[in-house]
């Protein structure tokens, strides 16, 4: 049996970030439970990391085998899996970093969509890596971006997230980039740079003043040092998809989940069954 598989890509071509975005938002509507999933598996090998992220729907189950290393270029390497659902006989590979890549600013756009204010954005993004690229891209496939800037280590803190409406956290830092006293009363933040309990991106005092969106209240708990160094309780956080209406600052906390692999992989072959209707799965 050949499999197909689904390299960067095709994936790319397959399913643009506003797509990626749209399955993300219809999967949560359609009453999806990000509770309901496993937590994922780490294990510390010599260079990094080694996770392993299964996740099932009606129709698949599928898991990333993914690694992060703690140096050198890509840090990110993986493969996605995707089982027929009621035979799990496998039907397709897909390219594990770009399918990440793909689905977290996808879900982090999905979250804080509603929270963008009605005019042309102004974004700064902390890190030049491929999840800060990302975050551009998929905002600026759902929104209208009048000025982009990037900050890394390099370039320190830019005098212009006094004015910016999106942060974007997108690093591997473990203390706090930045002072959030400098920031807008109604800045929208998303952080997604860690999923370990001792590292965070922003500070105690953004999460005491913002409405704080989580991908899901435990894993959050467990995961997100962001909200676990902050001291916030469960009824401090928000799950996605239920924030109030009218909720002015905002902080999106991801840390990458499995449900998320899964709804975009599975957006990924029916697009591709899609262009190709006489392709079995």
């Amino acid at each position: 049996m050949t499999l197909p598989y689904y390299d960067a890509a095709a994936i790319e071509r397959l399913l643009p970030p506003e797509r990626a975005v749209a399955a993300v938002e219809r999967a949560l509507a359609g009453g999806l439970d990000p509770s309901a999933g496993v937590p994922r598996t780490s294990m510390r090998v010599p260079a990094g990391q080694l996770l392993l992220m299964p996740a099932v729907s009606a129709t698949h189950a599928g898991v990333k085998v993914a690694t992060v290393a703690d140096r050198g270029r890509p840090r990110v390497n993986a493969v996605y899996v995707l089982f027929d659902g009621a035979t799990l006989r496998p039907v397709a590979l897909l390219d594990g970093a770009a399918l990440t890549t793909l689905r977290t600013p996808a879900v982090s756009v999905a979250a804080v969509r509603p929270f963008l204010p009605a005019r042309p954005l102004h974004v700064v993004i902390f890190g030049a890596g491929p999840q800060g690229l990302g975050h551009r891209r998929t905002l600026a496939a759902v929104a209208e971006l009048s000025a982009v800037d990037i900050a890394t280590r390099a370039t320190g803190v830019p005098a212009s997230i006094a004015a910016a409406d999106v942060v974007v956290c997108a690093t591997t830092a473990r203390e706090p980039l930045f002072d959030s006293a400098r920031l807008r009363d109604d800045v929208v933040v998303i952080a997604v740079g860690s999923h370990e309990p001792d590292a965070r991106e922003v500070d105690t005092a953004l999460c005491r003043s913002a409405t704080v969106i989580v991908e899901d209240v435990a894993t959050a708990l467990r995961e997100c040092g962001d909200v676990v160094l902050a001291g916030l309780t469960a009824d401090e956080l928000v799950p996605i998809g239920s924030a109030p209406a009218g909720a002015t600052r905002v902080l999106f906390k991801g840390s990458g989940m499995a449900w998320q692999d899964l709804v975009v992989a599975e957006a990924v072959l029916r697009a591709d069954q899609g262009a190709h209707p006489g392709r079995a799965e």
